[in-house]
């Protein structure tokens, strides 16, 4: 690296010329001049900014943020897909409960029993959004919460570290498979990741202030577990972070004090609005006491590596780095008192090992539903350190740039890709609606796999209601001998007595059994014909939906 040679200080360009001799001194004294001291250099600055004010660093900061958001927000908004079901279902338990809230309609969908976040939450303010926007203003407003959570991420990180950690940190998450897919899927998932971030950076910025400031950062963790009962899983890690921000300010005492209080007051408000709701049910059957699965650990390990493999690695980089080296080179003097090695190595520890939460409890229940969604929770805890390791990997004066490049294009291109595919992995049914358009009318009973989707777009258009369609999922039949049957044997029974004026079924390389019983019974009985046959392709492969409708004149 060339360096530019300064202007010589003043005082090396005089000659220092020794004083003349007394008059008693020979005359033959002759007058002798000292050598030149040469070149003298001021010592380099580590970077570029290591003289700015203050003020300087957050603009220049800001502005990289504006850019890392603006490209979060395009990779996001790139992503396209009819409705998922799961989309499709919250905002219509969302415009049920407006109804049963504000109009005194009756709430006939037993939410608070299986819901994995309280009803009356984000559903009700997606449906609102929806009643105005429809489905791509509440994907958009899942984009602003992401986008909240990132630019949370980097005021975090700026906070503990500085603001270059804070920028690596917030562009790791930025362009990460979870952050994109959630920034662009319209469930309480990203809500619930931007209240956490929200907690997060609240509980730096109050920890060197007053002790009773916690309280009212309590109340967004609460509602941060009352969107997401799952979000509970992440309350000990701001705790725990909450009590090492105070340390640096206070002893150990008043940080210990601390964290009890802000532990308190969360749990205070939970337990009281657990009494008042009373969603105890839905929390142990979607939370606390899921019914376990039959995936295989190796999978579920394999799949984490793929989504977050490269975060936590560049996490761990940092964790090792910061342990060992407490000052970071970057801006020199950027904190005065140097945190001890028992501290930052708690901190790394904590932060990374975050990202291992929700794959080690979907590891216990040997599930992989909603994994893709849940690692994103545990990215932006363990996303500080990886700005840390991006930071020194390249070291001061950035002397090796090449490891933010590579990190930065793997990271890109993993997440583009991973994005795409999931959001693309279940069919689109923007041929499907319109032909049921033409034949699904008011009042029918309809039996559908996909139901949410297809309903959520015919109820717009008030040609059908969910109450007039049942899923493969459960059903409880009333023959007309008074026999109750439910599972298979009660969809070959409505089936036989043709009680459902249409079927949608979705072939894609096979059916599930129940799926499979159905279509039988159609072709044996003679009382449906198939109407429709529709090809799709996915990420995953290809399938196609089959429409039946009862034959006009067949008894029901």
């Amino acid at each position: 690296m060339s360096h530019t040679v300064p202007p010589l200080h003043e005082e090396t360009m005089q000659l220092r010329v020794l004083p003349p001799p007394p008059p008693e001194a020979d005359p033959g004294y002759s007058f002798v001049e000292e050598p030149l001291p040469g070149w003298t250099l001021p010592p380099p600055a580590q970077m570029g900014w290591a003289a700015d004010t203050g003020r300087r660093r957050r603009t220049v900061g800001l502005a990289l943020l504006a850019v890392i958001l603006l490209v979060q927000a395009a990779l996001s908004l790139r992503l396209a897909n009819s409705a998922f079901e799961d989309e499709a279902l919250y905002i219509w338990a969302g415009h049920v409960e407006i109804g049963h809230l504000f109009y005194g309609a009756p709430n006939y969908g037993g939410f608070d029993t299986y819901f994995s976040g309280a009803p009356v939450l984000y559903p009700v303010l997606a449906a609102a959004v929806d009643s105005v926007l429809g489905l791509a203003g509440v994907r958009a407003m899942s984009l602003l919460f992401m986008l909240t959570a990132t630019a949370c991420l980097y005021g975090l990180t700026r906070r503990l570290f500085n603001e270059r950690a804070g920028l690596a940190a917030g562009a790791l998450f930025a362009v990460s498979m979870p952050t994109l897919f959630l920034g662009h899927f319209a469930t309480y998932d990203a809500l619930a990741v931007c209240l956490l971030a929200l907690t997060g950076w609240l509980l730096v910025v109050v920890a060197p202030r007053h002790w009773a400031l916690a309280a009212p950062v309590a109340l967004v963790a609460a509602l941060a577990v009352g969107v997401k009962y799952a979000s509970a899983l992440f309350l000990p890690t701001l705790v725990l972070l909450y009590v090492l921000a105070a340390y640096r300010h206070h002893h150990v005492r008043r940080a210990l004090l601390r964290g009890a209080l802000f532990s308190v007051a969360t749990l205070g408000i939970l337990v009281g609005g657990l009494v008042a709701s009373g969603y105890l049910t839905a929390i142990q059957s979607t939370t606390t006491a899921r019914a376990h699965g039959s995936t295989p650990t190796w999978q579920i390990v394999q799949d984490t590596a793929r989504w977050a493999g490269l975060l936590v690695a560049v996490a761990l980089v940092g964790t090792v780095t910061y342990a060992r080296t407490a000052r970071l080179s970057e801006i020199p003097g950027w904190r005065r008192a140097v945190p001890g090695r028992r501290w930052r190595t708690c901190l790394g520890v904590l932060l990374t090992g975050t990202a291992l939460l929700a794959p080690a409890y979907q590891i216990h229940l040997h599930t992989e539903t909603s994994l893709q969604k849940h690692i994103g929770f545990g990215l932006f805890f363990a996303a500080p350190m990886a700005g840390v390791g991006v930071t020194r990997l390249m070291g001061a004066h950035v002397k090796f740039p090449q490891w933010a490049i590579a990190i930065g294009v793997v990271a890109l291109t993993l997440g583009l890709s991973q994005s795409a595919t999931y959001f693309g992995s279940w069919p689109d049914t923007r041929y499907l609606v319109p032909q049921l358009s033409y034949t699904v009318r008011p009042g029918q009973h309809w039996l559908g796999d996909p139901k949410e989707g297809p309903v959520y777009y015919l109820s717009r258009e008030r040609r059908t209601s969910y109450q007039d369609w049942l899923s493969f999922f459960f059903i409880d039949y009333k023959t007309r001998d008074g026999r109750r049957l439910s599972g298979i044997p009660g969809y070959r029974a409505a089936v036989r007595d043709g009680w459902f004026d249409g079927v949608v079924l979705n072939y894609s390389g096979g059916l599930a059994p129940a799926e499979e019983a159905v279509r039988q019974e159609m072709r044996t009985s003679g009382r449906y014909r198939l109407k429709g046959s529709l090809p799709y392709r996915t990420s995953t492969g290809t399938g196609h939906f089959e429409i039946w409708v009862r034959q006009s004149g067949g008894p029901r």
